[in-house]
């Protein structure tokens, strides 16, 4: 020990640098943002008015883009619901886990061989093993919540309550009746931390009377609430279409792809209105301003939306299938009025979370954090990112390397490849695939090592 400090002032000193320490901690938990995610099921890039939609009013998410950042080049991870949601709970491509690369079927059914596969054992769906940013997030302090859409699995083993949601209202499946909640094959699935819940009312609207109430009872302290619409989902039904019965299996408004254009406006009108009355919750109780809030679409349209400039609808990995509208407003960090084209995807957000909240991933995330970058005023940058979507015999899969994306579709023997440049073609109507081989070359020996990269491991 030095003998120039008597050993009295040397704990002294630690002393104090200790108590700093708590405090700097303390005071650092205390700026922790709330945490909003809202997410819309089978919303369009084009389907709202800040991205150009002119027949459908939604005024709620226009102001939040007007105030945050409006991305433009941002992706789902899969084109199709449970894949998406899957890799935004884990951080990470969902090829990971297993199973899960197409959305569940109604009533727990796997729709291609590896789903197929785990369903015969009971174990189609997201393991608890696979850390959830509910859990990081709930082992970090904070309340958690959910309202809405799960789709993760229907067995109890895979509910949100396991997953490190303190309060969850959920349905099980893809989609149901908006107002009996029950699938096309009758089973009733709306539930409340794994309890069975009959409830009167539009889906849409109870939704968001979950989450203003759960911001009512935990807006003084730190909190992650997952606010997951169905809306504009089929079954095509608007806030006055209730019928007697659920809608049979056969009904016409079960058809994904012929949506009565103004049931299907109305349906995204209902969800917006959603929107302003979960942020009014927030203004209500002085905690706009510390709240990140993040909006954006699980997959793209199917033919009933609008994914104008893009080609391609819902299960594809043609832009239309995957490039979603996203919105994030973030007070104080996030510059108004901002439209990023960094590319980003749903992933990104997964990381841009934990780093908000100060929380640590519990497992290498595949996903950067795009917040900080659209933050930092830096330019984009480039990133590389992969896609792989399956159903029965049929493959989809995409890369996207700088401006150059890489598509091919297959579907038993049959097996179609494309090659665009999205900075020139983001409509993706002009095939480079021969022009230009030794790109697609390139691209496709990236996705094969990808490929090897994120195998599985149940």
């Amino acid at each position: 020990m030095n003998s120039r400090f008597p050993a009295r002032l040397v704990l002294l000193a630690a002393a104090v640098s200790t108590a700093c320490s708590s405090t700097t901690v303390l005071a650092a938990g205390s700026r922790r943002p709330n945490i909003l995610l809202i997410v819309a099921d089978d919303l369009g890039y084009g389907d709202l008015g800040c991205y150009g939609r002119k027949d459908v009013r939604t005024p709620n998410l226009d102001r939040l883009a007007a105030e945050g950042v409006r991305f433009t080049q941002c992706y789902a991870n899969g084109p199709e619901c449970t894949p998406t949601r899957t890799a935004f709970l884990t951080g990470r491509y969902q090829q990971r886990v297993g199973g899960l690369e197409c959305a569940i079927g109604t009533g727990n059914v796997g729709r291609y061989d590896d789903a197929i596969r785990l369903r015969a054992t009971d174990q189609l769906g997201l393991p608890v093993e696979e850390t959830s940013l509910a859990r990081m997030l709930k082992d970090g302090g904070y309340a958690t919540m959910m309202a809405g859409k799960w789709h993760l699995g229907y067995p109890f083993a895979f509910s949100p309550s396991r997953h490190g949601f303190d309060f969850a209202f959920y349905l099980l499946g893809g989609g149901a009746d908006y107002f009996h909640h029950t699938e096309t094959n009758g089973d009733r699935v709306l539930y409340r931390d794994e309890q069975p819940v009959k409830q009167e009312g539009y889906f849409t609207d109870l939704v968001t009377e979950e989450a203003a109430s759960l911001i009512l009872r935990n807006h003084w302290r730190p909190f992650f609430l997952y606010v997951a619409y169905t809306a504009p989902h089929a079954p095509y039904q608007g806030p006055g279409d209730r019928t007697p019965k659920p809608l049979p299996a056969d009904s016409p408004l079960q058809d994904q792809a012929k949506a009565p254009p103004a049931v299907y406006r109305a349906m995204i009108e209902r969800m917006d209105e959603g929107v302003g009355r979960i942020l009014g919750a927030l203004e209500k109780h002085k905690i706009d301003q510390k709240t990140l809030v993040i909006f954006a679409s699980d997959n793209g349209a199917t033919r009933s939306g609008r994914n104008a400039p893009f080609s391609g609808y819902k299960g594809t990995t043609f832009e239309g299938g995957i490039r979603v509208p996203a919105i994030a407003r973030w007070p104080g960090v996030l510059p108004r009025g901002t439209v990023s084209r960094q590319v980003a995807i749903t992933m990104d957000f997964t990381r841009s979370i934990l780093a908000a909240a100060g929380v640590e991933p519990q497992r290498k995330p595949d996903g950067i954090d795009v917040l900080r970058q659209v933050a930092s005023g830096k330019p984009p940058q480039e990133r590389t990112l992969f896609w792989r979507a399956r159903r029965g015999d049929r493959t989809w899969w995409a890369v996207r390397d700088g401006s150059l994306k890489y598509i091919r579709e297959a579907q038993g023997a049959k097996s179609t490849e494309y090659l665009f440049d999205l900075t020139s073609d983001p409509a993706e109507s002009k095939n480079l695939l021969r022009p230009r081989s030794a790109d697609a070359q390139r691209l496709k020996a990236l996705l094969v090592a990808w490929e090897k990269e994120v195998r599985p491991t149940r």
